[in-house]
């Protein structure tokens, strides 16, 4: 999959506003009812991510969930990471957070 470059990065975040550009990152926190939702977040993320066969980075903060993508194998952002993340963002909406 082919990098973006920093015009379409930024067209692209804007269809997914939770999330910011960190370097040849994008990030987001998702911060769920309780424990317990988090870890179903996550397990829905899982199961997207083995779908897209496309693995976010999760660090798991009790309630908050601090997520972040990017292509390894491009060495930067691809349309993969900005699809993942709109699957993400639905995820967690369906489950409250």
């Amino acid at each position: 999959m082919d990098r973006l470059d920093d015009a379409a990065i930024t067209t692209r975040l804007a269809e997914v506003p939770e999330w910011r550009r960190d370097g040849d990152e994008i990030r987001r926190t998702v911060v769920a009812p309780d424990f317990r939702t988090a870890i179903a977040i996550v397990n829905d993320v899982a199961e997207q991510a083995e779908h897209l066969n496309h693995h976010p980075d999760i660090d798991i903060r009790w309630r908050r969930l601090h997520i972040a993508l990017m292509t390894h194998d491009a060495g930067g952002l691809t349309e993969m990471d900005f699809r993942l993340a709109a699957r993400i963002d639905a995820i967690a909406a369906d489950h409250g957070a």
